[in-house]
């Protein structure tokens, strides 16, 4: 016999597939006599017990571990249940099915991160990191997104936030109290403390930038004609053969794409089809999905054969690709030139001379990519940031730009602080529209 629908939601919380373990996830209100019709006993709270989970005959479903947390010492606030069994996807199904016999829905997904912050147990920067966490591709990214989740985005952006008040409190004085007579502005330091802020906002967005990095990556193509060593330079990053590579013409006809690491940033690596006239249609369709490819680049490494240096062919190349794409030119098989690896600049474009086949000059390509990434050895303290928290940032930092400049008109002044707090109240969820909440929870997995 089902209980009485609430609103209570469940899902399995661990991956799809078969293991050891699989978790059954329920929260909602009032969840003893749920619990009670499923193990036919009352749970503990916080407790580890060893339990047989019921279907509606009695009959036991699967036996494993029942964790209780009562509201509202648990992630989403309300009632938690985790129902610990074996990891088999028709076990699963049939707990899961259980529940929503008694009364639960399937909860949509980041259902439960989503009551976390409705219920103040977490703020957006914290929803966000947990899925971030899970979505990791790199130690690096792992790392930075559990010091989001721990609050220390937050503190540092509910400390400008705090700033920006105490500020902006400062400036409508003289607006709301103009017969005082009194400088506030003067006597309270407001030039130097609005600068203060840009500072640390420039800082705190420049560490922004180099997160995002470890979220999405830096996606770079191989771009040049056939023969010159794509396919050798995307094995030589990879670590292994995951191209092939032969001295006929044309051999690569379609993109061929790995991620490496470099110091914790994950590089898209796409190698594509040599760029030049033919008449195979294959080859056609290759060179075709090569552009595509390049007017999606971050940054394009455009290779040339250092024995014959730029080409007339090459330099056709470069006209083409994209001008707000960066470009770096990779004299390959610097060895068979009889040339040192190194860098230079000419005509504002960096060189680099290497050898793709030795891995002289590798280190050099590196070194570049990490440059170009913006990448400077922030190590431990980069924020795991998302677009919409860099778009946030750059408008307060905008706002605060345009604050200082008008220092001399008090009530415009007030008003670019009062944006500029707003934009930040944004990141943590404090001035957040229902839609955008939906979009951002979409995102995560069901379970989470």
């Amino acid at each position: 016999m089902g209980l009485p629908r609430t609103d209570i939601i469940a899902a399995i919380a661990t991956a799809p597939g078969r293991g050891g373990i699989g978790v059954v996830r329920v929260s909602g209100d009032q969840l003893l006599p749920f619990a009670e019709a499923l193990t036919a006993q009352a749970p503990l709270p916080r407790r580890a017990m060893l339990r047989h989970f019921l279907a509606a005959d009695g009959l036991a479903i699967d036996q494993g571990i029942l964790l209780y947390f009562p509201a509202p010492h648990s992630f989403t606030g309300e009632d938690v249940l985790e129902l610990q069994g074996h990891g088999g996807p028709v076990v699963l199904q049939m707990l899961l099915a259980r529940c929503l016999e008694l009364g639960a829905r399937v909860a949509e997904p980041g259902e439960f991160s989503q009551r976390a912050f409705l219920n103040d147990k977490l703020d957006l920067v914290q929803a966000e990191a947990v899925a971030d966490l899970i979505e990791a591709t790199t130690a690096a990214a792992a790392r930075s997104a559990l010091r989001s989740l721990s609050g220390e985005f937050s503190r540092e952006v509910s400390a400008l936030v705090a700033r920006l008040t105490e500020l902006r409190m400062l400036v409508e004085a003289t607006l709301d109290f103009p017969e005082e007579e009194i400088d506030v502005l003067r006597d309270t330091d407001a030039a130097e403390r609005l600068s203060g802020i840009r500072a640390d906002l420039a800082a705190l967005l420049g560490r922004a930038r180099a997160g995002s990095l470890l979220r999405a990556g830096l996606h770079v193509v191989l771009a040049g004609l056939p023969n010159v060593g794509k396919s050798s330079l995307l094995n030589r990053l990879a670590g292994e053969e995951r191209a092939i590579v032969t001295e006929i013409a044309g051999t690569t006809r379609d993109a061929v794409r790995e991620t490496i690491q470099i110091e914790g940033i994950p590089l898209h690596i796409i190698d594509t089809a040599g760029l030049r006239e033919t008449d195979d249609l294959v080859e056609k369709i290759g060179i075709e999905r090569a552009w595509a490819e390049i007017e999606r680049a971050d940054v394009v490494l455009q290779l040339v054969d250092a024995r014959s240096g730029e080409t007339p062919a090459d330099h056709a190349i470069a006209v083409r690709l994209p001008a707000a794409v960066e470009r770096i030119v990779v004299e390959n098989k610097c060895d068979l030139a009889g040339q040192a690896a190194g860098r230079t600049v000419a005509g504002g474009r960096v060189h680099l001379r290497l050898s793709a086949k030795s891995g002289e000059g590798i280190g050099l390509l590196h070194d570049e990519l990490l440059r170009v990434a913006g990448w400077s050895g922030h190590g431990e303290d980069v924020v795991l940031a998302r677009e919409r928290h860099l778009e946030a940032l750059g408008v307060a930092a905008e706002k605060s730009a345009l604050a200082a400049r008008r220092l001399d008109r008090i009530e415009l002044c007030a008003e670019e602080l009062r944006l500029a707090q707003e934009a930040l109240s944004r990141i943590t969820g404090e001035f957040t529209a229902d839609d955008l909440l939906g979009e951002i929870f979409s995102r995560f997995c069901i379970g989470k």
